[in-house]
């Protein structure tokens, strides 16, 4: 039974009486007194895409000092698709290295992040930022957020068009509230006599939750689409865009405890023509905000919204809004959800370059000079690079007498190494330590136990198999870890909950095979199973799959069997 009351949760009021995401956040950053900001302007702040965190190493010692924590900001910028161009690129960088703490990271939603930003450059930065043409505006928040699409750049004149349409959905659904310009960008400050904010698509308190927007070219599923609120399907004939199919109610975040909290994974609502895809965008959209649980936040994302009302429901309220109904679906198979890494030929003979980046971290460190690297080709290379929803960069409209130059830089940096398949297929979020939701560690732990897993691999002979991977350091799910073939979420600190099951078409869920165990456990459990997996596999079987048919694990059919663990 899920619970839900009448009374509305706290942040619905903090929505409410915001001003349309106003608040006090213009006089908080002003505010000298302290590095942070109040409670509810951290609520509302991150509908201008800024997170407040603190340095969760440092949190004892500053104690004991009797210091605040040490308070810094994650800035999220909004790239549709992924689509930079270079020197978009060049000045991201040069960002990285004024305002933030020297990185940038690359999302699982094809955005990009700035970690350490003070509250003295908050300002600042999102000025920068939006001097490039981009914005951090519904990067986070209760609005739609990046909408994300299918990044191998030009491959087919369909591949442009289906990300034409990407950007298209971004804008429509983009928050209309004058308040962004006025607090980041000086803009002039509304006035009695002026027309009030008004947002017809959203409302005064937005939605419920969170919204994720994924538009995807099949056999390729490297957006994971079916993890997200509201997908778009392309379905090509003949090299043709008829239109797409829509699916709804996907989502990952859960909460360890809570049988009430579970992933799920999109169904299939119907089939639309590409002059339909905003309308339909914004009918389904206003349903959430209509009909989501505004009265229990672990329960307002649109994933609950459409499994407690069925799809029969949502596909009424949809055509009753709209006044026309969808079609059928039309027939759809993946076939692969990860990356395509190296160099591979467009449709108009140029190419694009694939490049691994571990965790989404683009940082220069003892082993590889990656951004130096990137900042020297984006100096030199006048095309775009594209952010992939699996944390890697794309070098993308490179002509053919270019490819020379971009492979030396990338052999000057080491960036030309072979990594095994499963670490180009695993993913991590952030986690310690920085990230206020963190129970134990991910980008920061996962290289090293990747490590491992290679060894084991190699041990069993299964090293040309790649498995999919993932981490999280607390189970909302960032990196999508409950659809991995190899899931981990962190449970505390050097713990982890296992799962098992997901598959390499990133089209089923995963179970969990172990609860709270370390290290040594882990390892333990993984040479039985990749023992196993090597004798007894069948030709071409991936883990996943194995798993099931070998019975470590059962085949999800809902998200609520993920948490039960088979004994």
């Amino acid at each position: 039974m899920n619970k839900q009351t009448n009374k509305l949760e706290a942040v619905e009021v903090i929505k409410d009486r915001s001003n349309f995401l106003r608040g006090t956040i213009a006089s908080e950053l002003i505010n000298p007194i302290t590095g942070s900001i109040t409670a509810d302007d951290t609520q509302l702040t991150k509908f201008h895409g800024i997170y407040q965190q603190d340095d969760r190493d440092l949190r004892k010692e500053r104690a004991r000092q009797k210091l605040e924590p040490l308070y810094s900001f994650m800035i999220r910028a909004r790239v549709p698709g992924g689509v930079m161009t270079t020197d978009q690129w060049l000045a991201v960088d040069q960002m990285a290295d004024t305002f933030a703490n020297g990185s940038i990271r690359l999302t699982t939603r094809q955005a990009f992040q700035f970690h350490g930003v003070i509250k003295t450059r908050l300002k600042s930065t999102v000025a920068a930022i939006n001097e490039q043409l981009m914005d951090t505006l519904a990067a986070c928040g209760d609005v739609n957020r990046n909408v994300m699409c299918t990044a191998n750049p030009e491959l087919s004149a369909v591949h442009q068009q289906v990300y034409e349409d990407a950007a298209r959905i971004s804008a429509h659904l983009t928050p209309q509230t004058r308040a962004y310009h006025e607090i980041w960008l000086d803009g002039q400050q509304v006035t009695n006599n002026q027309p009030k904010d008004a947002e017809p698509i959203y409302g005064q308190t937005y939605l419920p939750r969170k919204f994720k927007t994924a538009v995807v070219i099949p056999p390729d599923n490297d957006v994971d689409v079916l993890a997200h609120d509201l997908g778009f399907v392309a379905i090509v004939r003949d090299q043709k865009l008829l239109g797409y199919n829509i699916t709804v109610g996907g989502g990952m975040g859960t909460t360890h405890g809570d049988a009430d909290t579970f992933p799920l994974l999109a169904q299939t609502l119907g089939f639309c023509r590409p002059e339909q895809i905003l309308e339909v965008a914004e009918h389904i959209v206003m349903i959430q905000r209509d009909h989501g649980d505004r009265t229990n936040r672990k329960h307002a994302r649109f994933k609950y919204t459409v499994d407690d009302h069925g799809l029969p429901w949502l596909r009424d309220q949809l055509t009753t809004r709209m006044g026309w109904s969808l079609e059928p679906p039309e027939q759809a198979e993946f076939t692969h959800n990860g990356d395509r890494y190296g160099w591979r030929q467009n449709a108009d003979g140029s190419w694009h370059h694939t490049l691994y980046v571990a965790s989404g971290r683009v940082q220069d460190d003892q082993r590889q000079t990656l951004k130096t690297a990137l900042r020297e080709i984006a100096g030199s290379h006048k095309g775009t690079f594209r952010l992939t929803a699996n944390q890697n960069l794309i070098i993308a409209d490179v002509p053919e007498d270019q490819k020379d130059h971009i492979d030396d830089l990338l052999k000057t940096h080491q960036l030309t190494e072979n990594i095994s398949l499963t670490r180009s297929l695993s993913m991590a979020c952030v986690a310690f330590p920085t990230c206020a939701l963190a129970m134990a560690e991910a980008e920061r732990y996962l290289p090293e136990l990747i490590d491992h897993i290679d060894d084991l691999q190699l041990k069993h002979g299964i090293a040309s198999r790649g498995i999919v991977t993932r981490m999280t350091g607390c189970p909302n799910g960032c990196a999508r870890p409950f659809m991995a073939e190899l899931g981990f979420v962190g449970k505390a600190p050097g713990r982890y909950n296992l799962y098992l099951g997901g598959n390499p078409q990133g089209t089923r869920l995963n179970q969990m095979y172990r609860e709270n165990i370390d290290e040594k456990e882990i390892l333990k459990q993984l040479d039985e199973l990749f023992r196993a997996y090597a004798n007894d596999a069948q030709v071409e079987e991936a883990f996943g799959d194995f798993v099931i048919r070998a019975g470590y694990v059962k085949a999800v059919e809902h998200g609520r069997q993920v948490h039960l663990q088979v004994v």
